[in-house]
């Protein structure tokens, strides 16, 4: 069993900044992946990045590209979202989920958090 705990969600103007984690606990050993995925009201959950367990590669929606960055700190089992840049339509509740391979795609997470909203006004 794995447990996401997300945390670091607000509001916050139009080009401010937001840092996002979510610690990991329980049988994380067979953890590769880590993700973030958020969804909008009435909008279908949708890939925001995802990091493997060595740190890299990385990879990222294009909408987050060059504002968004994900890391992670193994001593800590903590995946970290570094939100820049901040728009309106980046509100959503996020969450972070684990997976046994890196992927974009939301079935490929086994394990998720419950989320943490943001909510980013014009």
């Amino acid at each position: 069993q794995v447990q996401l705990v997300e945390s670091g969600g607000g509001l916050v103007q139009a080009g401010g900044s937001l840092r996002l984690s979510c610690a990991a606990s329980g049988r994380t050993f067979s953890i590769h992946a880590m993700g973030w995925f958020r969804q909008a009201p009435g909008k279908e959950r949708e890939f925001v990045a995802a990091i493997t367990r060595s740190g890299g590669p990385t990879l990222y929606a294009d909408s987050v590209k060059g504002r968004f960055t994900i890391s992670r700190d193994n001593a800590k089992n903590t995946v970290y979202l570094q939100m820049n840049m901040l728009k309106p339509e980046d509100t959503a509740v996020y969450s972070c989920a684990a997976s046994i391979i890196l992927s974009t795609r939301v079935n490929e997470y086994a394990y998720w958090g419950q989320g943490t909203r943001v909510s980013v006004s014009s």
